[in-house]
């Protein structure tokens, strides 16, 4: 999930990332829920801000067994980040051009995004194209 507020959306970054390396949220579809139910638990859970707005984007088949990535975009309701490190080893807000910077390998502080492989990079290419 890409949770975006205006201009700038909100990337994570797990333990295991290679060094540098943001990303989108992710997380799982419990047992009953929606997608767009999944979203909103999970930013709440990952970095304590509520969203809204959740709209589909793109899916991607997952090397796990009987797994697919569901790619959606929300719309930030707050902005204050209480990171849950369990989860995340950091989370903060970043520009489109600082996306866009990721995305080309040219970010000032050497930070990176996923490559295109991942339904990451697609929704991370779509937000700093301004296609959402």
């Amino acid at each position: 999930m890409l949770v975006t507020d205006g201009d700038r959306c909100l990337l994570g970054r797990q333990t295991q990332f290679l060094p540098g390396m943001y990303s989108a949220l992710a997380g799982f579809v419990e047992p009953g829920e929606t997608f767009e139910h999944a979203v909103y638990r999970e930013a709440l859970e990952e970095v304590g801000i509520r969203c809204k707005d959740v709209r589909y984007f793109a899916s991607q088949p997952w090397p796990f067994p009987s797994s697919l990535m569901i790619g959606c975009f929300a719309k930030a309701a707050e902005t204050e980040l209480t990171v849950d490190k369990n989860e995340l080893e950091d989370a903060r807000w970043f520009s489109r051009e600082e996306v866009a910077a990721m995305l080309d390998g040219t970010h000032g502080d050497g930070l990176s995004a996923p490559k295109a492989f991942a339904i990451a990079h697609h929704l991370l290419k779509a937000f700093a194209q301004k296609e959402v």
